[in-house]
């Protein structure tokens, strides 16, 4: 199935720059320095003020981004009143203790997104390290490889400031209200914590956070304090519950463009992690480590960003299999982990 996604707007606002792209609703961009070189942020309406929907990393350069977007539309008169940060991922909530600091508001998020990124920015190389390196060996990871691990411990608190120390929390089916219309609280897991996403049934809009995206998919990774999880399944499971919305509402996602044809990219999402269930269980016909599956769905070069999270994704779906019941798992004489399909699985692969 070929998924053309109907974009709603030709182009993308410019760093500092603010779109209306819905009635009340205005889409912000800014740069990331990753191979992913940008998040949409949303600005809404909100009586004589503003709320704010996700944050940007922490960097000097967004900072004065943000400060020239308050030239534009904050005063005293109309103020920004409250921050809503969909998950703890820096580019989403990095800058949310400056904000709520800069604005004297508070946060609105899930426990688990708050909790998340609190616990990143607290713990200690050390601490991260225990957790990080087992979990990496015994994926597969080559001494070289290895290598790139302890620095990856600081990564979080390098892109991310702490948030504030207290947080209006969120729930699954709370209807929060922005400028007199209720937006909708869908939380979604696998790809964060506790993701949320917000529905308005007024403007037909759906903020849809990482888990809806017009041209990608988010990364579903296995993650090294959960190694026993099967994040693909909850991320899988949270999809059902947008098929209800209209086929017609403007999707406002995190990365790429706002787009239209909700429905035909949710299946599309489905139909693309099969293939990579079917790419992970070929490559489990012979004894496969995490390497050896993430080499097989990502035969390109990637770089040492990139390695941790396509491992992450190549388990995620190699436990989906796991708990299925087609592949088993068993750990190798060196302790590194090896998936293999099971009988039946390996004849038709």
């Amino acid at each position: 199935m070929t998924f053309i996604p109907n974009y709603s707007f030709d182009g993308e606002p410019a760093p500092g720059e603010t779109w209306e792209v819905a009635p009340g609703v205005w889409w912000i961009r800014m740069p990331l320095p990753f191979k992913l070189n940008h998040i949409n942020l949303w600005m809404l309406a909100d009586g004589d003020g503003w709320t704010l929907v996700d944050t940007g990393i922490l960097s000097d350069d967004i900072k004065a981004c943000w400060a020239d977007i308050e030239k534009k539309h904050v005063s005293a008169d109309r103020p920004v009143k409250r921050l809503i940060c969909t998950h703890y991922h820096p580019d989403h909530m990095g800058l949310a203790g400056w904000l709520c600091e800069r604005h004297g508001i508070e946060l609105t998020t899930t426990l688990g997104e708050w909790t998340t990124a609190r616990l990143y920015c607290l713990e200690t190389e050390e601490s991260k390290a225990f957790q990080m390196l087992p979990f990496f060996r015994k994926a597969g990871f080559s001494e070289e490889q290895m290598a790139l691990v302890v620095p990856r411990t600081s990564h979080y608190a390098s892109v991310a400031g702490m948030p504030p120390h207290t947080f209006n929390r969120v729930k699954d089916g709370d209807i929060i209200e922005i400028d007199g219309q209720g937006w909708d609280v869908m939380i979604t897991e696998g790809h964060a914590v506790e993701q949320a996403c917000l529905y308005c049934a007024d403007k037909k809009v759906l903020i849809s956070a990482d888990q809806i995206l017009p041209r990608i998919t988010p990364n579903v990774s296995l993650q090294a304090q959960e190694p026993d999880a099967d994040p693909l399944k909850l991320f899988l499971d949270s999809l059902d519950q947008f098929h209800a919305l209209p086929a017609d509402t403007l999707v406002l996602p995190s990365h790429d463009w706002p787009f239209r044809g909700l429905r035909e990219r949710l299946d599309h999402m489905v139909e693309h992690h099969e293939e990579r269930l079917a790419v992970t269980l070929e490559a489990c016909a012979q004894p496969a480590s995490g390497i050896d599956v993430l080499n097989k769905m990502f035969p390109r070069k990637l770089d040492d960003h990139q390695i941790f999270f396509a491992v992450g994704e190549a388990l995620a779906h190699v436990h989906r299999l796991m708990y299925k019941g087609r592949i088993s798992r068993s750990l190798s004489p060196d302790g590194i982990y090896l998936y293999k399909a099971r009988e039946q699985d390996e004849q038709a692969a």
